[in-house]
């Protein structure tokens, strides 16, 4: 089943979604369900997933998945791959739904192991399955940043530090050569406020520049994991 809407914009500034691929495997009553979860950005990459484990498991009595993804349009699908109706494809997605992550693909992999699970059981199996699969990807939070470089003089470069760590700025990076250069980054609705508190706690001797927008990606506890830098078409 497929459903496309307009979000209206075609850049996300925050979502949650997976970090790397991820895998899992859940046995039920002798079957196996093998899931893979994967992060994506088109839906174009979301089917290539598919087709590729689809390719690889062959064999398997089931290749069942869901994905949702957003850009210029969003678009949602799952499929039971031959399970009975709704006892596979929309409890993956469930997952997608519950955990309310975006840009993401899953597929579970169904080895039959000779004993009927009955719907509720295989509702439970394909959804724990996803689950499993989605944790080993590992949830994360991309936004959308703005990156600044401030150059700063050694003697006012704690003050600054201390003001961009409690002021909620996201302190990237520091170069220490001639001067104490920071990397900063921050929503785009914060650089006036950026540039009053660097002005007010360096009295004017501070250098701050832009250097465009980056994706941001962080954990559960705020660790910043990767900085992507976006590319213009």
């Amino acid at each position: 089943m497929a459903r496309k809407t307009d979000p209206g914009d075609n850049m996300l500034k925050e979502y949650r979604t997976v970090f790397q691929e991820g895998h899992y495997v859940y046995e039920e009553k002798r079957s196996r369900f093998i899931a893979r979860v994967l992060p994506v950005l088109s839906e174009e990459e979301a089917i290539g997933f598919i087709n590729r484990i689809r390719s690889e498991c062959r064999d398997a009595a089931h290749n069942c998945y869901a994905y949702y993804v957003e850009g210029e349009a969003a678009y949602q699908r799952y499929s039971d791959d031959g399970e009975p109706a709704g006892t596979a494809g929309l409890p993956i997605l469930e997952v997608i739904r519950k955990r309310q992550l975006v840009n993401v693909a899953i597929v579970v992999t169904r080895y039959f192991g000779g004993i009927l699970l009955g719907a509720g059981g295989l509702v439970r199996a394909y959804g724990k399955a996803a689950a499993g699969g989605v944790q080993g990807a590992r949830e994360v939070t991309v936004r959308t940043c703005v990156e600044a470089r401030i150059d700063v003089e050694y003697h006012l470069s704690g003050k600054l530090r201390n003001m961009l760590m409690s002021e909620g700025f996201t302190l990237a990076g520091a170069d220490y050569s001639h001067l104490v250069a920071f990397t900063v980054l921050l929503p785009e609705n914060q650089k006036a406020k950026l540039e009053e508190k660097v002005n007010d706690i360096t009295g004017g001797r501070a250098s701050l520049e832009y250097a465009g927008e980056r994706l941001v990606k962080t954990d559960d506890s705020g660790n910043i994991l990767e900085i992507c830098q976006i590319t213009q078409s």
